[in-house]
């Protein structure tokens, strides 16, 4: 299972970075979200995909004694999907102001400064 999601973020990260290299705006956004699935997938496999109890010491111990979901990993990947969002609909919000003053999403005739009139 780990060398499947390992592939797929490898396949993930390659879409993403392709993507961004793109002239047109809205290949840049999704560029950036292939880019951010990845990161969160990579987080997940890092801390071990791992079928376990919760994290809970009994009174009586001082260790734990049997295999245990990381929570933390989990907690990592649900605040990163919060940011991604809030980066990603800023993003779209900014693509959509940037097209209706320039009339266009290709960032080579964004980036000239000639004003021909």
């Amino acid at each position: 299972m780990e060398v499947l999601l390992a592939i797929i973020i490898g396949i993930l990260y390659a879409a993403g970075i392709y993507m961004m290299l793109r002239r047109s705006l809205v290949k840049l956004i999704i560029g950036i979200i292939l880019l951010g699935n990845g990161a969160n997938l990579l987080i997940f496999l890092l801390g071990r995909i791992t079928e376990g109890a919760p994290p809970i010491i009994p009174g009586e111990s001082k260790v734990f004694l049997e295999a245990y979901a990381d929570p933390v990993p989990q907690a990592l990947i649900l605040t990163a999907i919060v940011i991604s969002f809030g980066l990603q609909s800023f993003a779209i919000i900014l693509v959509k102001r940037a097209h209706k003053v320039v009339k266009t999403d290709d960032l080579d005739e964004m980036n000239a400064t000639d004003e021909d009139s």
